[in-house]
């Protein structure tokens, strides 16, 4: 769990850094498209701001493998990498949008879905065990 941890707290926080900074480049990169309103702008350095904090949380959470909190980050970033994968394959595959980085953006959150499931799958077995063995 700690590497998932660790890696996803540099992608996420590199991402979220680079959507408050410049996020028209950012969506650009991914959808083949620039944001072109004040309030697009806006509403991607609040996703960037969503993402830098899941990365703070996730790095922080890095050493704390056994706790319920840790356990509780990566259903969340389950679910995020769920979704992420699906809205981007959308955008793709539906909308026709296409950036340099969109297929490559899929694939890493479908291969991190991947990660958080086998992780959840054997934190899940260890304390079972562990708790057999304590029985």
């Amino acid at each position: 769990m700690s590497r998932l941890l660790k890696l996803t707290a540099i992608i996420e926080m590199a991402t979220g850094l680079g959507l408050m900074a410049t996020p028209s480049v950012v969506v650009r990169l991914l959808l083949g498209s620039p944001l072109d309103t004040s309030a697009a702008v806006m509403l991607g350095r609040v996703a960037g701001a969503a993402l830098l904090a899941l990365g703070v949380a996730c790095w922080l959470a890095r050493d704390d493998t056994q706790s319920r909190a840790a356990r509780g980050l990566v259903v969340a970033m389950l679910i995020y990498n769920i979704a992420a994968t699906a809205v981007l394959a959308f955008a793709g595959i539906g909308l026709g949008l296409h950036g340099v980085a969109l297929w490559p953006a899929v694939v890493l959150h479908a291969v991190m879905t991947i990660w958080c499931i086998t992780t959840l799958l054997r934190t899940q077995a260890a304390a079972q065990h562990n708790n057999k063995a304590s029985e």
